[in-house]
C-alpha cells in the first residue's frame, strides 16, 4: 500500500516513509544536518545531544601533544578522518605552530585512512605514502604490521571515536604510540534533553534512536544508570524501540548490552536515514478493519493511504486496541493506559470520541455496550488474530 495525504488541492499526494514516527538525535556534531534530513522524510525529530565537543582551539591536551610531536618527531602519522586532520591543522595555525607542524607531517610516512582523509592530506599541501581503497581500519594495521613499527614512532590521530585493539595492537609489536586527541568530548552543558529522551524511549513515545559516535552512546546509558533508568532504557531498546548507528564501532557499546541495531552498509549520514525510513515502516503491519486497511504508527495512523495524526491520549487507546486486534478491550483496561487519566471511565470516552474524529472512520472502532471497545477487524482476517503468526 502507498501512504496518501491531502495535497491541499484535494488530491493525494505520497506519505513521507517515516511520517508519524519520531526519532531521536544523540549527535553533537552535524546534527541539524541528520536532523533535516529525517524531517525530510516525514520524522518528528526529537534533538538530544549527549555530548558536545571540546573546540580543538581550547584544547589544551591536543596543544601538549602537538608541541610533543613537534620536540620528538614521529616517524609514522595515521590520520583518520579528514575533518579532524583539518580541524588539527587549522588548530595549529591558531597557536601558530601550523607550519612546523606540516612540515613535521611532511617528514613522516604518512597514512591516510581512505579517499576524504587523502583529500585533506593533500589540501594541507602533503602527500599520503598510502591509502587503503577500503577505508578499512584494519587494513592500516595490517600494513603497518607487515612492515613493521618495532622501536618506531607512530602518531595515530583520533576522532572520538575509539579504535578497537588498534593502538594495543601496535604497542605490543614494539611501537611507541602517540595518540592525538582531535575532538574530545565532554557531557552536555545542558542535559535536560537527554533526560527527556531517555524518558520518552522508557515511554515508548518514540520510535528510534540515531547514534553517530560509540562516546554517544555509551555516555546515553552511562546516564540512563545514573537515573535509575538503565534496566528499562535496555529492555525498550530491546523489544520496542529501533536502535540505529552509522557504523560498527558506533553500535560496541550498545551490543555489549545485547541491544539489536540496524546499521548502514556505507558509514554516511544519508544511508543511516535510509535505513530508518526503511526499518520503521516496515515494523508496521496493515490491518483490515471495518472494510478500511489501518497502519497505525508511531504518533498517527494512516487509514486507506491517508495519513491522519492522532493525540497522545488517543493514540495510547488505539495501541492498547491494537494489541488484540478484534478483542474487547475493556473501559478499565482502557483507562490504565491512558495518561494523566485518574480514575474515571468517562475519560476514556472522551478520548475516544477524539480518536475517532481524529481518525476519520468512526465505524473502525466498535462500541461493545457494558463490555467496553473493539477494533473492528474483518471478519475474514483470520491472520491478524490474536496468537496467529504475523
Amino acid at each position: 500500500m502507498q501512504a496518501q495525504q491531502g495535497n491541499g488541492n484535494g488530491g493525494p499526494e505520497p506519505v513521507a516513509p517515516l511520517a508519524g514516527f519520531t526519532v531521536g538525535v544523540t549527535a553533537a556534531r552535524r546534527a541539524d544536518e541528520l536532523g533535516a534530513l529525517l524531517e525530510r522524510r516525514g520524522a518528528t525529530v526529537l534533538r538530544a545531544p549527549v555530548l558536545r565537543i571540546v573546540p580543538l582551539i581550547d584544547d589544551a591536551e591536543l596543544l601538549a601533544t602537538t608541541k610533543q610531536l613537534l620536540d620528538d618527531a614521529p616517524d609514522i602519522v595515521v590520520a583518520t578522518t579528514a575533518i579532524g586532520f583539518r580541524g588539527w591543522i587549522e588548530a595549529a595555525d591558531g597557536w601558530g605552530l601550523g607550519e612546523a607542524l606540516l612540515r613535521r607531517l611532511g617528514e613522516a610516512e604518512l597514512l591516510a585512512r581512505g579517499p576524504k582523509v587523502r583529500g585533506a592530506v593533500r589540501a594541507a599541501g602533503l602527500t599520503e605514502a598510502w591509502s587503503p581503497a577500503s577505508e578499512s581500519m584494519a587494513e592500516v594495521l595490517e600494513r603497518l604490521l607487515e612492515e613493521g613499527v618495532d622501536g618506531r614512532r607512530v602518531a595515530v590521530q583520533l576522532h572520538g571515536e575509539p579504535l578497537p585493539g588498534f593502538i594495543e595492537s601496535l604497542r605490543v609489536a614494539g611501537a611507541r604510540v602517540v595518540a592525538v586527541p582531535v575532538y574530545r568530548w565532554l557531557p552536555p552543558e545542558d542535559i535536560a534533553p537527554v533526560d527527556r529522551l531517555l524518558d520518552a524511549v522508557v515511554a515508548r513515545s518514540i520510535d528510534a534512536v540515531s547514534f553517530t559516535s560509540a562516546p554517544a552512546a555509551a555516555s546515553l546509558l552511562d546516564r540512563a544508570g545514573q537515573r535509575g533508568q538503565l534496566d528499562a532504557i535496555l529492555a525498550a531498546f530491546r523489544r520496542d524501540v529501533l536502535v540505529a548507528c552509522v557504523g560498527p564501532v558506533t553500535a560496541l557499546p550498545l551490543q555489549a548490552h545485547d541491544i539489536p541495531t540496524f546499521q548502514p552498509e556505507r558509514f554516511r549520514l544519508g544511508p543511516l536515514v535510509q535505513v530508518i525510513a526503511r526499518e520503521l515502516p516496515g515494523r508496521v503491519r496493515p490491518l483490515p478493519v471495518a472494510g478500511h486497511e489501518v497502519e497505525i504508527r508511531g504518533q498517527a495512523a494512516v487509514v486507506d493511504g491517508f495519513l491522519r495524526p492522532v493525540p497522545p491520549a488517543g493514540m495510547a487507546l488505539l495501541r492498547a486496541l491494537a494489541r488484540r486486534p478484534g478483542w474487547v478491550v475493556s473501559r478499565a483496561d482502557l483507562l490504565r493506559v491512558l495518561p494523566g487519566a485518574g480514575r474515571d471511565e468517562h475519560a476514556v470516552e472522551t478520548a475516544m470520541a477524539r480518536l475517532r474524529a481524529a481518525l476519520g472512520a468512526p465505524k473502525l472502532i466498535q462500541t461493545v455496550v457494558k463490555r467496553g471497545y473493539r477494533l473492528a477487524l474483518d471478519p475474514h482476517a483470520d491472520k491478524y488474530a490474536p496468537g496467529a503468526a504475523l
